[in-house]
């Protein structure tokens, strides 16, 4: 006796509904029971240690040179040009410093005679240390 004979088998199907409130009842436990604790960091002694006080920065002393060979020392512009008068403006422009450093801002179109004069001066001033002041193009 077969009672079923015009029906299909069913195909069988998974409930997803028992599984996600069986993943939601998880979620749940795991938030509750889970602490979220603050640390406030790790508690760190620095050595210490016992240095010498760094030395003041050498003092500057900066000489402009134009494009048609004015000189200016500290801004200050020279009347004459020559060796001894760029020397003379060059110790008063040092005051008491031991070792100044000579920078010079030499304009692009400046003689080399007037940039080598400064350099002379400083040399002659007793100011070995001398630097060029550059500029990088735009």
């Amino acid at each position: 006796m077969n009672f079923r004979r015009g029906r299909g088998a069913d195909a069988p199907e998974i409930n997803l509904i028992p599984l996600i409130d069986v993943l939601l009842v998880i979620i749940i436990f795991l938030m509750l029971t889970t602490t979220y604790a603050k640390f406030s960091g790790l508690e760190i002694n620095l050595p210490t240690a016992d240095a010498n006080k760094q030395p003041d920065p050498p003092s500057e002393v900066n000489v402009a040179v134009t494009a048609n060979g004015q000189v200016l020392v500290n801004k200050a512009p020279l009347t004459t040009v020559t060796v001894a008068a760029i020397s003379e403006a060059l110790r008063r422009a040092a005051g008491d410093a031991k070792e100044p450093v000579i920078v010079i801002n030499a304009d692009a179109k400046a003689t080399h005679q007037s940039v080598v004069d400064v350099m002379q001066a400083a040399q002659t001033a007793g100011y070995p240390r001398i630097s060029f002041a550059t500029q990088s193009p735009h």
